[in-house]
């Protein structure tokens, strides 16, 4: 079995980061990896990029608090566009074995309209994905 040591975790600023957070959490702890959390804020304005902005920086400092007291080593980073555009880059840029993200379970109509960061992820990388798709 490969060894994940450098994980990127995207971050939705959605409720179903809980769920996506626990799981590689305990990912992170067997396997003494580290953690990359990234949140893509994708906005119209320069008013709503403030604000989103800032919301995800206190979601990203809450986990990385959260997860650096469980003893794992933890980074965030905040990108802004589309979100499936700047994933792509960044794990192009870097060298991560693993990607972890939440699935929406959106339905078709949804699908159609809105799109699906994680299919687009699945379809453009050599790496490892994990989709985690929370209780509902």
């Amino acid at each position: 079995m490969k060894v994940y040591r450098e994980i990127l975790v995207a971050i939705d600023c959605s409720p179903v980061d809980d769920c996506l957070v626990e799981q590689v959490s305990a990912l992170a702890l067997q396997l003494g990896a580290k953690l990359h959390l990234l949140h893509v804020v994708h906005s119209h304005t320069l008013d709503q990029e403030r604000f989103l902005r800032a919301e995800a920086t206190l979601i990203l400092d809450r986990y990385s608090q959260k997860l650096r007291e469980e003893g794992i080593e933890v980074d965030s980073m905040i990108k802004s566009g589309e979100p499936e555009r700047e994933i792509l880059r960044e794990i192009e840029e870097q060298s991560y074995d693993l990607v972890a993200m939440a699935a929406h379970g959106h339905s078709l109509p949804e699908r159609m309209l809105f799109g699906s960061v994680s299919r687009v992820i699945r379809q453009n990388i050599s790496i490892p994905l994990l989709l985690i798709k929370p209780d509902r």
